[in-house]
């Protein structure tokens, strides 16, 4: 019975041995060299970005062409969505009230699908004038203030014919 006993009492002091044991272990010193956590010199520089020069862009005549007649094309482009977009919108009220699959609402929707082919012209011509940007861009050429501005229209443009057709849709019986 006193083994017993011995080994029942013996864990606990064997563990509290071990432990001890390994807390002493932290506390001895290590003499190996570390990094200094003090601030480097390049800390002392901050970590905000540099400045960088814009780079201006130099007068094209090539790329000046094409933007004006990539801006004859939108602009024609722009018109025949007027037309087509007015006599759409008096189809649409012409349908207005009627029901669905009557001649009013047929005509409504064919117009309503001829708006959204000329969409589709402009949303390519938006193509168009992105590939040139991303020419100049993958050339490491600064951007092109009459490439952007034109750009910058087609987007107007292609976002306002997107909303008008939404607006002529939402007022037709759905169908």
């Amino acid at each position: 019975m006193t083994q017993f006993r011995f080994r029942k009492t013996a864990r606990p002091l064997l563990a509290l041995g071990l432990m001890s044991a390994g807390l002493l272990g932290g506390c001895s010193r290590d003499t190996g060299a570390y990094p200094s956590l003090a601030v480097r010199p390049v800390e002392k520089r901050g970590f905000a970005e540099p400045e960088v020069e814009t780079p201006e862009a130099r007068p094209n005549p090539a790329l000046d062409a094409q933007i004006a007649q990539l801006a004859g094309r939108l602009d024609g482009i722009q018109d025949e969505f007027a037309k087509a977009y007015d006599q759409a919108r008096a189809s649409a009220a012409k349908a207005r009230g009627q029901t669905v699959g009557s001649d009013a609402w047929l005509t409504a929707q064919t117009d309503l699908a001829a708006l959204d082919e000329i969409r589709a012209r402009t949303s390519g011509l938006l193509t168009e004038i992105d590939d040139r940007a991303i020419a100049r861009a993958a050339a490491l050429e600064a951007d092109y203030p009459a490439l952007t501005a034109l750009r910058t229209r087609a987007v107007e443009a292609n976002t306002r014919q997107g909303e008008q057709i939404k607006a002529l849709s939402a007022s037709l019986p759905a169908g």
